[in-house]
């Protein structure tokens, strides 16, 4: 390929990254020959769980979490535009019983958790017959060395059946998505007496089924507000083990979502994708990997199975209103849906029970999914945030036109006990990464490896031997 297709991305930025090279090139880490071969083949370590990780699993209790679905299936109807004040049936009573929960968490916190309802009209549109209020509940626990990373979970409140504008009939919304927020509020019970050195952010959210307008709004204002969120998290039908329609049970399974072309990719992005490859990288896939090695099944008994595609077919859930700032999201939901049981009304039709009932939900399936969700945060929030900045220069020093080598450089972390940082390195029909390189605590590395035969990522070392989640790098400007 003629490599002039990257010429517009040079110029003086390329002048600067050359003339800082050759401050710093003692420092600078350059592997080739044996150093090489002994490093590219060098296995990446699987982590070992916290102990007291294991020890806050071992707490998650799937007698609440049945008494939570049990709870939020008694108010009837969650539908979004449900009454507002009726204190026992609809959206506005499910609301403050979830707002009465998360502060008594927060109760428990020693005034660590802090809790908010995030409330705004929602404008008249298709699914929104008159402008609504939409509430979403959120707790927030503050990281304690770097609190200005962010990683989010949510569960959505609102129910329906089977037309979204019918407001009045019975919805019980069991699975979907009672078992999402009985994740979300098991989580918050556990972590609000914790702390760790990134944000932990639990939410419930509202408007998720006219259109994912409690997240978008959540999203939306985070972005504003320069939230970096590192991850986040969307569990939506996460209740059911078994899908009753001849299938066995598969209650060790949990489906992972993950985009593929980033949603917030420009058409320069893209351009540059289909150039040099990444669409199996985005800080998404990225997030995945990471929860597949922080969420073994010896820790959650809970088989994770990534799938490379936004969400199920033409659906969607609230990950992709933060998709669609640039953050990292992913959904969790169960193996094999059964359709029968999701928006539609309760009524047995030709001896077939129709409805979101809280008789298909497992409380222990949903028990384990709450273990996946811990263990990711609880890895996500201890170890290392995700290095920034990283680039590779695609231009060598000089005027040759092209070089073997590969020459990466990424910001300083802002976390004090960084020890060292690690290439990965996979082939690029592999789906995880394969190999570490430990180029030490510096800034840049040059490489004597082809950029053109596999893919790279760099991830941060803290001093604990806790890694963060990898960083794929950017075309150098």
């Amino acid at each position: 390929m003629d490599d002039n297709q990257c010429a517009g991305r040079r110029g003086t930025s390329r002048r600067a990254f050359l003339s800082a090279s050759a401050v710093t090139a003692a420092a600078v880490p350059f592997l080739t020959g044996a150093a090489r071969a002994a490093a590219t083949t060098t296995a990446l370590l699987t982590p070992q769980p916290d102990p007291q990780l294991r020890h806050l699993i071992s707490q998650i209790d799937p007698d609440r979490i049945q008494a939570i679905i049990e709870k939020l299936v008694s108010f009837g109807t969650r539908h979004t535009s449900s009454s507002q004040t009726d204190p026992v049936r609809g959206i506005g009573a499910a609301t403050a019983w979830v707002f009465g929960q998360m502060q008594g968490f927060a109760a428990a916190s020693s005034g660590t958790m802090t809790v908010q309802q995030q409330s705004f009209t929602q404008p008249v549109s298709s699914r929104i017959p008159v402008p609504t209020t939409i509430t979403n509940v959120i707790a927030t626990l503050p990281g304690t060395a770097t609190p200005a990373r962010y990683y989010v979970v949510t569960g959505h409140l609102d129910s329906r059946v089977t037309d979204v504008l019918d407001f009045t009939s019975d919805a019980p919304g069991a699975d979907d998505d009672g078992s999402g927020v009985a994740v979300v509020l098991e989580l918050a019970r556990l972590f609000a007496t914790r702390q760790f050195p990134g944000t932990l952010v639990f939410a419930t959210v509202a408007g998720e089924e006219q259109g994912l307008y409690g997240s978008a709004h959540m999203a939306a204002q985070m972005a504003a507000a320069g939230n970096d969120v590192q991850g986040m998290f969307s569990n939506d039908i996460v209740g059911a083990s078994h899908s009753f329609d001849g299938h066995p049970p598969d209650p060790n399974t949990l489906r992972l979502f993950i985009e593929g072309i980033p949603t917030a990719a420009t058409s320069n992005d893209i351009s540059l994708m289909q150039s040099v490859g990444g669409e199996n990288d985005g800080a998404t896939h990225q997030l995945a990997r990471f929860v597949a090695g922080a969420a073994p099944f010896d820790l959650t008994k809970m088989n994770i199975r990534p799938i490379w595609r936004r969400d199920r077919y033409l659906r969607g859930s609230d990950h992709l209103s933060f998709q669609e700032h640039g953050y990292p999201a992913a959904r969790f939901t169960e193996q094999r849906e059964n359709f029968d049981h999701e928006h539609q009304n309760t009524q047995v039709v030709n001896g077939v029970q129709f409805g979101d009932l809280i008789d298909f939900v497992d409380f222990n399936y949903t028990g384990r999914v709450a273990a996946v969700n811990a263990a990711a945060l609880w890895a996500l929030a201890t170890n290392p945030g995700t290095p920034k900045g990283m680039q590779i220069h695609t231009t060598p020093p000089g005027t040759l036109s092209g070089t073997n080598l590969t020459t990466l450089s990424w910001n300083a972390s802002p976390e004090s006990n960084i020890a060292f940082y690690e290439v990965v390195t996979r082939e690029t029909t592999a789906a995880d990464w394969t190999s570490a390189i430990n180029v030490g605590n510096v800034t840049s590395v040059a490489l004597d490896i082809s950029k053109d035969n596999v893919q790279f990522g760099l991830r941060a070392v803290d001093t604990a031997g806790r890694r963060s989640p990898v960083a794929f790098p950017q075309v150098a400007a």
